[in-house]
């Protein structure tokens, strides 16, 4: 390839934005492996998540600018790939090297189906081909592996001289939860402290590996355990779960101010339980009122992330560990949580790219 004919089509390609990104697919490095012949190019597109919303729109539209540059080629091969970027809130963290990014899955009040939407959004980032952890922080109330299906323990680790665990595996999701240590009757009866211990060693004691999300999926409320986490290591952001009624958004807005005044950014907004489609008309009812969840993301300026309906199988999906991915795989609702992963990949990508952004400039 003549250095010519690569500034043409690195010129060409610089007119191709990530629209999430807001910048040039050139000057974001996400060209790779160039390979083009008289006949003939390809090249990896490299993007910063395999949940990137937008994917199919910037190969398209890639082949229409190459098209129309190089039209005698017979060839154009783009070939999708991804690195997920890591978060600078965790370039000075030890605990997790190995992790890029950690995600809190928060409600303000029980009740809202904050395990389930962690659950389903871990199956569904996993099943795009994303790494994935999963840890239980609800320690007073365990339910991950029930919801994942999972009945086998951790083990210790192949390096028995490190002295730790093995996560369990569930789905490609490596999971970790108080609740594959004690009896399905027996309650955690422990106070603050003892815990918020237990989320530390799930830090510090368990073999996570390489990682692009471990998401927490955390206690109702704004105790002990949220304070501990958030002190403990620099979560990448956070994603608030409510239900559109008023009681459940007055709690919401507490959880999302907690984030704020700790100095950890507000991803976005799930609203659960939206919404009933009728099976036999396909017509929506809006039991419990709707666009609560958006309202509130307007008013505090973040992302509102999507909204999940109520179905009687994403319930029954739960009770025998079975994500909407894969049990319901091909429906409405597997689109819907698919989107809801992919809106929140791009706002971690998001976030990232604006913390690298800012330390460009104070290095230039």
């Amino acid at each position: 390839m003549s250095k010519i004919a690569l500034e043409k089509l690195l010129d060409a390609l610089k007119k191709v934005k990530d629209p999430d990104l807001g910048r040039d697919i050139v000057s974001l490095n996400m060209i790779k492996n160039i390979s083009l012949t008289q006949n003939s190019l390809k090249f990896d597109l490299e993007l910063t998540t395999p949940a990137c919303p937008m994917k199919d729109k910037m190969k398209a539209d890639c082949e229409d600018i190459i098209k129309k540059t190089f039209p005698e080629l017979k060839e154009i091969k783009i070939n999708l790939t991804s690195n997920v970027t890591r978060s600078s809130r965790l370039n000075l963290n030890t605990l997790l090297p190995e992790v890029k990014n950690t995600i809190a899955v928060a409600s303000g009040k029980g009740g809202v189906g904050k395990s389930s939407i962690a659950v389903n959004l871990a199956a569904a980032l996993s099943k795009q081909g994303s790494k994935v952890g999963l840890i239980d922080a609800d320690i007073y109330g365990p339910s991950i592996p029930l919801m994942l299906g999972v009945d086998s323990k951790p083990k210790l680790a192949q390096n028995e001289f490190t002295g730790k665990i093995t996560p369990v595996e569930k789905y490609g999701i490596k999971l970790m939860s108080i609740g594959f240590f004690i009896d399905d009757n027996n309650p955690v009866i422990w106070r603050g402290p003892m815990a918020s211990g237990a989320i530390k060693q799930f830090l510090t004691d368990i073999e996570w590996g390489e990682l692009d999300y471990l998401i927490f999926d955390m206690p109702p409320g704004t105790g002990d355990i949220q304070l501990t986490l958030l002190q403990t290591i620099p979560l990448t952001g956070a994603v608030i779960v409510t239900t559109p009624q008023e009681v459940a958004l007055i709690d919401a807005r507490k959880g999302l101010r907690m984030f704020e005044r700790l100095n950890t950014p507000v991803l976005g907004i799930v609203e659960n339980m939206s919404y009933f489609i009728a099976p036999d008309t396909n017509k929506e009812y809006d039991i419990f009122g709707r666009g609560g969840g958006e309202k509130l993301a307007k008013e505090n300026n973040v992302s509102f992330l999507g909204s999940l309906p109520i179905d009687p199988r994403i319930r029954i999906g739960g009770d025998t560990g079975k994500p909407i991915v894969y049990d319901l795989a091909g429906t409405i609702y597997e689109k819907i949580i698919i989107n809801i992963s992919q809106q929140l990949a791009a706002q971690i990508s998001i976030v990232n790219s604006r913390k690298e952004s800012t330390k460009l400039e104070i290095e230039l």
